[in-house]
């Protein structure tokens, strides 16, 4: 999580610091009307690099992955850098019109129209012939990036409408592209923010049209087909075996992938549940039915179909020098540690001598089934795991006291959440609290994505 708020408001502000060199006067203004146009420029400018920023992290690229802290931190990035362009559109919009508005009211008067310099420069004087294509597209498309991103971030709207607004959102950025290309202070362009500004909107401009194309993770997918489904009915999870007989690289136990059985839905993000086996090329997912799309996979999906997975993704790895580990997996959270627990049962089994980290795990669930509860038992035992289950109806809700009261040695451990990401916090905080170092060692997986 730090290193994503240091990325979000390291964005804004190196943004707002580029402006400031090449509006160095914005502070003496000669006039509120000269204000505000530095205001619009200010404005649109940090809009689209934010804008700019979150359409390239759509591409799902490896890069900043490690730095970030995994794909689910990248996603937590592209939705506040979402949200930030929403916020800052709308004041650029108001101090677009605003002062059109008052000046109509009577609140403010005209300015004096001034003579237009001669242009001299036949790229200014094209950008110039364009200015009022740009300022009206500019407009409608500010209005259809508001209804877009609104659609996106409510929950309420289905999956489906949520994809398709994601892709409709490409078209919109290529237009606001147009709009800030001509309408953008022309002696920017030859300052370091003309240049930054330059490389983000032809970066931004590529990842649209890969959005467009559907080419998103091309690169990381294979073909795999639907070995065997299990559903289990009291939690209301199905389990899907999926055979990828090449191209596979491998996985973690702890990342996920994408799984797409259906490209009009589009891909959807799902926790692997299973080691990685070289001579048994099988990933497992467990799907819990949480939105529209999981609810009805039940009936969607059957034994042989061809379904695409894109991936390895995600950071959520187990890896760290501590002698002791506590893992909480709330819910359907507890995916990920079963495919550890599988990685760590081949591992004791293969190489009995090494002697991995102690574990605990906690699994606090609402729902029970005591066939998936035999099965978690199982692997447990197998991974020499102490399992502890908590059934909130049966035995109330999971603190930091009650993991302290079972793990004396909570001082020296690492802590590995995934569930509800409230739920993760609420535990963080309350791990601080009592001391534990939790920016070094408290890791929480942030698998908030639609599904």
């Amino acid at each position: 999580m730090r290193n994503i708020k240091h990325a979000f408001w390291g964005l804004l502000l190196l943004s707002s610091l580029l402006w400031l060199t090449a509006e160095p006067t914005v502070f003496q203004p000669a006039s509120f009307f000269v204000l505000r146009d530095a205001m619009v420029q200010y404005s649109g400018i940090v809009a689209m690099t934010a804008m700019s920023v979150a359409m390239i992290l759509a591409l799902r690229p490896r890069w900043p992955e490690r730095w970030l802290g995994g794909l689910d931190k990248m996603y937590r990035l592209h939705k506040w850098l979402g949200v930030a362009a929403l916020i800052i559109s709308v004041t650029h919009w108001l101090w677009s019109q605003g002062p059109k508005w008052a000046v109509g009211w009577g609140w403010l008067a005209r300015p004096a129209r001034r003579a237009r310099p001669v242009l001299e420069n036949p790229i200014q004087q094209t950008f110039a012939s364009l200015r009022g294509a740009a300022e009206g597209v500019g407009e409608w498309a500010f209005y259809a990036a508001v209804f877009l991103i609104a659609l996106a971030l409510i929950r309420h709207f289905s999956y489906r409408v949520f994809y398709k607004a994601h892709r409709l959102l490409a078209i919109v950025y290529l237009v606001l592209v147009f709009h800030a290309v001509v309408l953008t202070g022309f002696e920017y362009w030859a300052s370091p923010l003309g240049l930054i500004m330059a490389l983000l909107l032809a970066w931004g401009s590529y990842a649209a049209a890969i959005v467009l194309l559907r080419r998103v993770g091309a690169d990381r997918q294979v073909e795999g087909r639907i070995a065997s489904l299990q559903h289990y009915p009291g939690v209301r999870v199905l389990e899907v075996g999926i055979d990828v007989p090449q191209g596979w690289p491998g996985h973690k136990p702890g990342q996920f992938a994408f799984a797409t059985s259906d490209v009009r839905e589009g891909a959807h993000p799902y926790t692997i549940a299973s080691a990685w086996h070289d001579d048994h090329r099988r990933i497992t997912f467990i799907a819990k039915e949480l939105g529209d799309h999981t609810s009805r996979l039940r009936e969607k999906l059957s034994v042989g179909q061809s379904v695409k997975v894109e991936g390895p993704y995600g950071c959520f790895d187990f890896d760290d020098s501590q002698p002791r580990q506590i893992w909480i997996g709330a819910g359907i959270g507890v995916t990920p540690f079963i495919a550890r627990m599988k990685y760590l049962a081949r591992e004791r089994s293969e190489h009995p001598d090494q002697l991995p980290p102690a574990v605990d795990l906690f699994h606090p669930t609402t729902d029970v089934d005591e066939t998936a509860l035999s099965k978690l038992k199982a692997d447990a035992e197998a991974a020499n795991i102490r399992l502890h289950i908590f059934i909130d109806a049966r035995d109330g809700r999971l603190t930091g006291d009650r993991i302290r009261a079972v793990v004396s040695e909570w001082r020296a451990a690492s802590i590995w959440f995934c569930g509800p990401s409230g739920f993760g916090e609420a535990l963080r905080k309350d791990f601080a609290a009592a001391g534990l170092p939790v920016t070094k060692r408290f890791h929480q997986e942030l698998f908030a994505m639609r599904t």
